[in-house]
């Protein structure tokens, strides 16, 4: 399957993107290099996002590319949907993760947290593992679906959940249920399914540590963390991980990234993949 997604250029805060047909400009606030492709390259752009101080904003020359398509990028067909923030529906750095997931995952059971439009879920899935899906927007929910559709060589054995993390992680608690392998993307900022409120710095030490309560002790638990917030660096994260799995972990980080036909690379967030004995 070839990929018909390319970064084609980033710089002066911006990116420019091939996606399927479509050529887009989108914000990239840590490109403070200059671009290297001719700016002729740039003003072929059919659309540019362009931000507001609310952190939403609008698209320029929206009329000029349709409501969604399709487009292929780490090894999936994905249903592209420019939104009202300048996202598409997926994140292009996480293609390490979906490759890592269907070469490791074979008969897991594998819960990915803040799922989004399930393109990780998928990889899990085509990895042959029994994927449980969550997000809090229902909207995800649907759109995951519509992208196992698009990808018919992937196996259906996911379980869609529209629910808040928090939540759903202490319904699984008392439930004693338990998993190989669990995937995280947690927000800096965000509302569950019913308003509830989510902060980074607050959260995410209760939940790493409610994950780990979810582990199989009788073999090896992954724990497969992505974070884009400012303040969390890999040392940080680092740090986070091994004050709730103690010294019996082995941990892989580095920078997440985007690869450029420049042959430079676009940093994209912080992954580490650590293995809990």
């Amino acid at each position: 399957m070839k990929n018909d997604y390319q970064l084609l250029d980033s710089g002066n805060l911006r990116k420019l993107e091939q996606v399927g047909p479509y050529r887009l400009i989108r914000p990239a606030l840590n490109a403070f290099w200059k671009p290297v492709l001719p700016e002729k390259e740039w003003r072929s752009a059919d659309a540019e996002f362009i931000r507001d101080s609310s952190g939403r904003g609008s698209w320029r020359n929206r009329e000029r590319i349709p409501d969604q398509w399709s487009a292929v990028w780490g090894g999936m067909v994905m249903r592209i949907k420019p939104t009202a923030f300048g996202h598409l529906g997926f994140f292009a750095e996480q293609f390490r993760n979906w490759q890592y997931f269907r070469e490791n995952c074979h008969g897991m059971d594998a819960l990915n947290l803040f799922a989004y439009s399930g393109l990780g879920s998928l990889a899990m899935a085509a990895g042959g593992a029994k994927v449980c899906h969550l997000d809090a927007a229902r909207g995800m929910i649907e759109w995951g679906r519509e992208n196992l559709e698009l990808n018919t060589d992937i196996p259906s054995n996911i379980r869609w959940i529209a629910d808040d993390v928090n939540k759903f992680i202490n319904r699984e608690m008392r439930r004693n249920n338990k998993y190989d392998l669990i995937a995280l993307d947690p927000p800096t900022f965000g509302r569950g399914s019913s308003g509830q409120l989510w902060k980074i710095e607050s959260d995410l030490p209760k939940l790493l540590a409610n994950c780990l309560a979810l582990r199989k002790t009788d073999r090896p638990f992954t724990l497969v963390l992505s974070c884009h917030s400012p303040g969390f660096s890999l040392l940080v994260l680092e740090r986070m991980v091994r004050e709730v799995t103690g010294d019996e972990v082995e941990i892989t980080a580095d920078e997440m990234y985007i690869p450029e036909s420049t042959g430079r690379k676009l940093p994209s967030g912080i992954g580490l993949r650590c293995i809990v004995k």
